[in-house]
């Protein structure tokens, strides 16, 4: 079964989308949060739909909802910062424990991109995350705007002339820009001691590969890391986008299934 549920967090609404697994209506199923990338949606590039469905067929549930100002959901994205999708998710979070198909001791999260940093924080501050899974994390995000580029174009001068930075179409704030900048992304992860799969292409010239391996010096034993050969950000073709969805689909029947 699919549908769609409205969350609300701070005045806004949520938007996101079910999938509950064939089965009798008091049933409750492991759930999985899934949460995108920035200014994408709940959709996502490497598929959350195709993931959520090969978790359905092996009875694991799924949720996947539009950060604000992205997707469907209420909001500006002038307005986000990762602080705010951090306390999202963590609302969201909240609410699915309390959904009548979702075993809330049994609850794995998805992070794709930045995503993954928004997951990884998640997982190591929000108590009862069974499992997490990191898509190609962009942990080099507050390196790269603490210097003050993004993608190889300086930050200030484009702030200065116009009151933000032009993101892909998207207002990107200064607050934004400030807010990434300060994250301690490892630090506040490494509080989290379930276990962990980030799968991490070595073609990703978005989010260097040398990033997602320190995500290992502060997990310690309960991590691993994937590489996957050729694979790009966005895991952009489909041997690679079947490795990604395959190996996920593994580390969740290992660990939220009974």
């Amino acid at each position: 079964m699919i549908r769609h549920h409205d969350f609300r967090h701070a005045g806004l609404t949520l938007r996101s989308t079910l999938h509950i697994p064939a089965g009798p209506p008091e049933a409750r199923h492991p759930t999985v949060v899934f949460v995108h990338g920035f200014t994408s949606n709940r959709i996502e590039l490497p598929n959350f739909v195709a993931m959520s469905r090969l978790l359905a067929a092996e009875g694991i549930a799924s949720v996947r909802f539009d950060l604000s100002g992205h997707g469907e959901s209420d909001g500006d994205f002038f307005d986000v910062t990762i602080t705010g999708e951090i306390a999202e998710t963590r609302s969201v979070l909240s609410t699915v424990r309390t959904l009548d198909f979702v075993d809330p001791e049994r609850i794995g999260l998805v992070g794709m991109s930045m995503g993954g940093v928004v997951a990884s924080i998640t997982a190591g501050e929000e108590p009862g995350i069974t499992a997490l899974c990191l898509w190609s994390p962009a942990a080099v995000a507050p390196f790269e705007i603490g210097s003050g580029y993004l993608k190889g174009r300086e930050l200030a001068p484009e702030i200065a002339e116009k009151g933000y930075v032009d993101a892909d179409g998207h207002r990107m704030s200064a607050a934004l820009v400030e807010d990434i900048a300060g994250l301690d992304v490892y630090g506040r992860s490494g509080a989290y001691t379930g276990p962990v799969h980030i799968l991490h292409g070595d073609k990703d010239v978005i989010a260097p590969l040398e990033y997602a391996r320190r995500y290992l010096d502060h997990y310690g034993a309960n991590a691993e890391l994937e590489i996957v050969e050729g694979a790009d950000h966005g895991w952009g073709s489909v041997p690679h986008r079947a490795a990604l969805h395959g190996s996920t689909l593994s580390f969740f029947r290992r660990h939220l299934q009974p």
